[in-house]
């Protein structure tokens, strides 16, 4: 099985491979990474409250009161700072149309009874009197004014959190852009979710130039509910620069109609989702179109609108632990995923993807498809997979082996003597030469060299004397003066005979029948 497994490794090694030599076969398919920026989507809906007060002085002077709730825009927005900094488009939260014009139609049609569209256009009616009373209702307000309208916007968040929360929270406008496809900077008003904080998403620092670069889209079709989650779309982006317009859309094999795709999606109410680039999984634009196209407009002109309104992109607690969560769980160790996740659900227990994430990764913990499960059934059949105690009892064994013997030698050193240190060559006494007459020793036998024989070896002797003769046959060794001639004396004279060792040199007494010195008979 091991060698089937590392077959198949190989194999699709050179699958990936081939894959990357040869990107004409098949242009780049997005891989779904949305989970850093989809716990940071939002929905978000705009209205006008709308207060009128009609002025009917036609017969007895009646004060009509109404109040009306006008829908301005709606679509998705993202969270990018903890304190609930979001970015949109400016048309989701603002638009041209005046509200104070429906309201007027709206209040003139119901308490006259007569047929006015319940829209934002000017109408006439074919009676003089009300028609005049019509006219002086529309803004802007006039002295002979038949209406007084007050008006004031509401925006409503709707974070994507399970339970879904219907209510939402308020929020108002920081900055809003010059055109309806500007970005828009909103921050929450009125509600605190904690110490922690919101979910955010990362920004990129720029759009990809690829031609066919792929990346995802993100939103919500409707107010978050546990039946309607948030729509993920998948798309690839045209070359070149996005300019006022936007970025468009383009299939690379042109079997979807990207444009008219995503076009739908902002109908829907993805006006102003994320785009969501595929690698990193961070934002590179906001959506914007509709109908039949749809493009999207760059970071830059995003990262600028949040610097004109004073707020910084940033990533709080909440982002660090779920990408600590989020790296466990795409690398299948389910195991370790499982508390990672369970903290970012105490900081925000809300959090839809870490709960679904955490779901899963407890289905799959201890299973075969768990890395950490398989990492540590490695290790126990590997050879090498002993335990680690019996190493460390080992080395410490030898350990104290090695100071015992360390101590043993310490101590024997201590009681050894100190050598007595050698004197120079020049100081040390001077050998005495040998004594003319040495101590007599025992006389032995000639016999007796092989019972206790003494070898000399190496010993140098002192060169003999002449020899001389008196008689015929008899050896005499002679001492002469050293300051005497050489040449011999032809007179006969008494000459004193000095006898010396024939075996070593030693000069012999008249008495002496050995020598002194190695023991040979003195010839006489």
């Amino acid at each position: 099985m091991r060698r089937f497994g590392s077959a198949a490794a190989v194999f699709g090694g050179l699958l990936l491979a081939v894959a990357g030599v040869a990107p004409a076969l098949a242009h780049e398919h997005p891989s779904g990474i949305t989970d850093l920026v989809t716990p940071a989507v939002v929905r978000i809906e705009a209205t006008a409250h709308v207060d009128i007060t009609l002025l009917d002085h036609i017969g007895e002077l009646v004060h009509v009161e109404r109040s009306y709730e006008v829908p301005i825009g709606s679509g998705t927005g993202t969270v990018i700072n903890p304190d609930g900094g979001m970015v949109t488009l400016t048309r989701v939260v603002e638009n041209d149309r005046d509200v104070r014009v429906y309201a007027a139609n709206k209040i003139f049609a119901e308490h006259h009874k007569v047929k006015i569209p319940a829209d934002f256009e000017r109408h006439k009616l074919k009676d003089d009197l009300l028609n005049h009373h019509l006219q002086e209702c529309y803004p802007p307000k006039q002295p002979t004014a038949t209406c007084i309208i007050d008006v004031t916007t509401e925006i409503k968040v709707f974070p994507n959190i399970s339970p879904a929360d219907k209510e939402g929270f308020k929020a108002e406008i920081v900055r809003a852009g010059d055109k309806p496809d500007s970005p828009a900077v909103l921050r929450p008003v009125g509600r605190a979710d904690g110490s922690a904080g919101l979910p955010t998403a990362p920004l990129a620092a720029e759009v990809p130039t690829k031609e066919g670069s792929p990346v995802a889209i993100a939103g919500f079709t409707g107010r978050p509910a546990a039946n309607l989650p948030e729509t993920v779309d998948i798309a690839h982006l045209r070359a070149g620069g996005a300019g006022e317009g936007g970025r468009q859309f383009k299939d690379p094999e042109n079997k979807v109609n990207e444009p008219e795709k995503l076009g739908a999606l902002v109908d829907k109410g993805l006006l102003g989702g994320p785009v969501i680039e595929d690698k990193k999984g961070e934002i590179v634009g906001l959506l914007l179109g509709g109908g039949k196209d749809a493009r999207v407009i760059g970071v830059r002109e995003v990262t600028k609108a949040l610097a004109e309104a004073d707020v910084a992109p940033a990533r709080g607690p909440i982002d660090a632990a779920f990408e600590q969560a989020l790296t466990r769980f795409h690398t299948h160790y389910y195991g370790d995923a499982v508390p990672a996740f369970q903290r970012v659900l105490d900081l925000y227990p809300g959090h839809t993807v870490a709960a679904a994430h955490l779901k899963t990764s407890q289905a799959k913990r201890g299973t075969v498809e768990d890395k950490g499960t398989q990492r540590a059934a490695a290790s126990t059949d590997a050879p090498g997979g002993a335990p680690l105690w019996p190493f460390l009892v080992g080395g410490g064994l030898l350990v104290l082996l090695v100071l015992a013997a360390a101590i043993l030698l310490w101590r024997r050193r201590l009681s050894d003597p100190e050598p007595e240190p050698s004197l120079p060559a020049d100081t040390l006494p001077p050998i005495p030469p040998p004594s003319v007459n040495p101590p007599p020793t025992q006389a032995r036998s000639v016999f007796d060299e092989q019972v206790d024989s003494t070898i000399v070896v190496g010993r140098s002797f002192p060169a003999l004397p002449k020899i001389s003769s008196t008689s015929p046959g008899q050896p005499v060794l002679v001492a002469r003066d050293p300051g005497s001639s050489t040449a011999p004396d032809p007179r006969p004279t008494e000459t004193t005979v000095q006898k010396y060792c024939t075996g070593c040199g030693m000069r012999l007494g008249p008495a002496h029948s050995f020598c002194a010195y190695c023991g040979q008979p003195a010839k006489t």
